[in-house]
């Protein structure tokens, strides 16, 4: 009787123990918030940070002319308290969807009706507006994908490559 209860108090530690530990490792890509307040009008954006780990990211990781879902493992959000003009063009007060379209000399960025779920269930039928911008170098090498919400736009930034566009309030 004393074995048995010695064994099951020995398992039970062990599996309170493996439990522990696995609440303190951190998810490969975290969730991550930009809030700022933008001409009057509060944007965020809620989003997954992925990190470069080695690998090449622009054009290779995350491919040149291919709809990407701007972070990891969900459908980033964007949302915008006020009506906005996103790069002069008209955009209600609500929560959508963030896409883009990365190139090397261009991008596309997209505000789209999905603003959860899967982004493998993206449809163009649900872009509300679409707009193109440059993208620029970034001074210092980011490791972590981040995006920035403040002064008159949101950015983005990864590996070399940053992209804004401007936001105002509509």
């Amino acid at each position: 009787m004393k074995k048995l209860l010695s064994l099951t108090l020995t398992l039970f530690a062990v599996a309170l123990c493996a439990s522990v530990f696995a609440q303190d490792k951190k998810p490969a890509s975290p969730p991550a918030k930009a809030e700022g307040t933008i001409d009057g009008v509060k944007v965020t954006v809620d989003y997954h940070q992925p990190s470069a780990k080695g690998r090449k990211i622009m054009g290779d990781l995350v491919p040149y002319g291919e709809v990407w879902r701007t972070g990891a493992n969900a459908t980033t959000s964007i949302e915008f308290s006020g009506n906005v003009k996103l790069e002069g063009q008209a955009l209600a007060k609500g929560k959508y969807g963030l896409f883009t379209i990365p190139g090397e000399n261009e991008w596309v960025i997209i505000i789209n009706k999905q603003a959860d779920g899967s982004p493998y269930d993206y449809s163009d039928a649900k872009d509300v507006v679409r707009v193109k911008v440059k993208p620029s170098k970034t001074s210092a090498f980011v490791e972590t994908f981040t995006i920035e919400a403040g002064k008159n736009q949101v950015i983005l930034k990864w590996e070399n490559t940053q992209v804004g566009f401007k936001i105002t309030k509509g």
